[in-house]
């Protein structure tokens, strides 16, 4: 039995599809953390997928924490060179609990095809026998992006907003681009992350000068996100053999 692991992004969208495909669906398990600040498209998203596999998405969370809001309170921790706490609480710890209680042969990831996730992949522990579908088949974000659409299935809100990623709202990894997105988009989010950075003492982000406390990050800083549109020319008569 081979665990997949499902994060209502698109490229876990498709690494799930690839490997039912290719162990079967009776021969797989997806699992889905849900973290309470996720956006609430994602439990749409979790049942076009589903449609599409043929198989149950289960959805489980931490036992301990709520969100990353939960986790800063608890323990006093942003982000840093260890880097993000949320996301060993949320996400890894919970992972970690499942792959004991479960016999399996496999563990699929969603990283995609390019030079910074192929590294990425090396680095995870080859005794859970990792399996990178992407990676395997040559398959880039766009590129997932492109077969979930040819599948008639719509994006998740976070991609049509404009974010890259469909993390949760307020990422500590965020940068200060994605935070004066945040500040515009969902403005709750922000001021509730920078009240909790002034009650730890600690910040999301920082420059050469030091740390930057979201209620002093002027609303001119940092890249304009880039978002990744579906390539819908060449590529689309190539996504049909995934759909």
């Amino acid at each position: 039995m081979k665990i997949l692991w499902f994060s209502a992004g698109a490229t876990s969208a498709v690494a799930c599809k690839l490997a039912i495909e290719r162990y079967g669906r009776k021969n797989v398990k997806i699992f889905y953390f849900h973290i309470t600040t996720a956006h609430q498209d994602n439990f749409r998203f979790i049942k076009d997928c589903e449609k599409w596999y043929g198989v149950k998405i289960e959805i489980t969370s931490s036992k301990k924490f709520n969100n990353q809001f939960d986790v800063i309170k608890k323990t006093r921790y942003v982000n840093g060179a260890g880097g993000a706490r949320c996301t060993t609480e949320l996400k890894r710890a919970v992972r970690e609990k499942i792959q004991k209680e479960l016999k399996y042969t496999g563990q699929v990831f969603g990283f995609e095809f390019n030079k910074k996730e192929i590294e990425r992949s090396k680095r995870v522990p080859k005794e859970i026998n990792p399996i990178f579908p992407l990676i395997d088949e040559k398959l880039t974000k766009e590129n997932c992006l492109s077969i979930l659409l040819s599948a008639g299935i719509e994006l998740p809100a976070m991609y049509k907003l404009g974010y890259p990623n469909n993390n949760c709202i307020g990422c500590v990894k965020g940068g200060m681009g994605y935070w004066n997105k945040i500040r515009i988009d969902f403005p709750e989010i922000f001021n509730k992350m920078a009240k909790a950075e002034r009650e730890v003492g600690r910040s999301c982000l920082k420059d050469d000068k030091g740390l930057i406390y979201l209620d002093t990050l002027q609303p001119s800083r940092g890249k304009k996100l880039e978002v990744i549109i579906p390539d819908c020319g060449f590529f689309c008569g190539d996504t049909e053999q995934y759909i």
